[in-house]
């Protein structure tokens, strides 16, 4: 019997230790950013040409989930934005900012501005 009461407390000690290491861990965790830009395009050929295929697929290469990319923009309180509208999500602030700071990124950014006025910005989300 002394035995089973050993077992049984090493198991629930076992249990407490890796729960509290989960939470833990959890609590570690960054949460998830988001890079938001609004693009207001003055040649829409070359913008797509020349930035917007190229720029995506980097940013996916990097980590990046497109959550919207110049869907149509429905206005609920005062005038929808005519800008093309960009929403990508980053595992944390520190991967979008690498991606965002990158050389490849700076050179697709420099294009950009050729064909477009780009307002962006970075918010860090919820942790999950």
């Amino acid at each position: 019997m002394k035995t089973y009461q050993v077992a049984m407390l090493a198991t629930v000690a076992g249990f407490g230790l890796g729960a509290a290491a989960i939470e833990g861990l959890h609590a570690q965790a960054k949460p998830p950013a988001f890079y938001i830009a609004m693009n207001d395009v003055t040649d829409q050929a070359n913008y797509v040409k020349e930035f917007a295929a190229k720029s995506s697929a980097y940013a996916k290469s990097q980590g990046a989930r497109f959550i919207v990319q110049g869907g149509a923009v429905t206005a609920l309180a005062g005038d929808a934005p005519k800008a093309r509208i960009v929403i990508q999500q980053w595992d944390n602030m520190d991967k979008l900012l690498a991606w965002f700071k990158s050389a490849e990124n700076t050179d697709y950014q420099k294009t950009a501005a050729k064909y477009a006025t780009v307002h962006s910005f970075a918010v860090e989300g919820l942790a999950q």
